[in-house]
């Protein structure tokens, strides 16, 4: 019995041991004094940088407010989305912050927050086209070239519902849109918020916005799988912002203001 009784402290003083070496990101944040995000900043008005050089947005602000309530500083990890879950996982940072849906393929590789934002794929066509494309139903044609930021939903729905166009991505938005301004492509497929503004930035009289949303897109802040101390804090810090109107405040900057145009290049 004693025996038993030995072997059975030992375990508990291990399984201790290994829970604090796993404390989670947000309570190695805390002790670093630093929250680590990263972060493909393209995204309007979401991240991205301005003519200064600073990575600003809606998302950015709502790390901010994070990193504040947490009592740290916030440092953004500028990364290449298409390698930014990699990069999660090789510790280069705490949590991915970039606009990123939560879809099932990768809630299998990562832990999830709940959503900040409900947003949902849309189209910008060659203003050629308005008379004969009506939604994404029309551009599933062999004749149609659609383009979208590689590694996005945008890229997964075209190759899923328009699979019969023909498609090239692009590592960048700016540079995809420009691609249907020019007429190279007839179509970017891409998430409603950034397409709002960028039919005005890029559009030059170019461009049709079909701004009928037909996807689904729930946003949230990603770590690694079992980090549940870390979800359960920052579950509730959204849920506080909710209630205390700094949500909202934060939301209507970037969506319902435009002066932050004025600092983009």
């Amino acid at each position: 019995m004693k025996k038993f009784l030995t072997k059975l402290l030992c375990g508990a003083t291990a399984l201790l041991a290994v829970s604090a070496a796993h404390a989670g990101a947000i309570d190695d944040a805390v002790k670093r004094g630093t929250l680590k995000v990263g972060m493909d900043p393209t995204y309007m008005p979401f991240e991205m940088t301005n003519k200064r050089g600073q990575i600003i947005g809606f998302e950015v602000d709502l790390l901010k407010a994070m990193a504040k309530s947490m009592g740290v500083k916030l440092e953004l990890v500028s990364t290449a989305y298409d390698g930014i879950i990699p990069a999660l996982m090789t510790n280069k940072f705490d949590m991915i912050g970039s606009g990123m849906t939560l879809t099932q393929e990768r809630n299998l590789r990562l832990n999830f927050s709940e959503p900040f934002i409900v947003v949902g794929q849309t189209l910008l066509i060659r203003k050629e086209l308005a008379d004969k494309v009506k939604s994404y139903k029309d551009l599933n044609d062999p004749q149609y070239r659609l383009t979208s930021k590689i590694g996005t939903t945008g890229e997964i729905v075209a190759r899923k519902l328009m699979s019969k166009a023909q498609y090239h991505g692009y590592d960048n938005e700016p540079e995809a849109v420009l691609d249907v301004v020019n007429g190279k492509a007839d179509a970017f497929i891409y998430d409603a918020p950034y397409n709002v503004v960028a039919v005005n930035k890029f559009g030059n009289g170019k461009l049709e916005f079909l701004d009928k949303p037909f996807t689904y897109e729930p946003l949230a802040f990603g770590l690694k799988k079992g980090d549940y101390d870390s979800i359960n804090y920052i579950n509730n810090f959204l849920h506080q912002i909710h209630e205390d109107g700094t949500y909202d405040r934060i939301h209507d900057k970037w969506f319902k203001d435009t002066a932050w145009l004025k600092d983009m290049e």
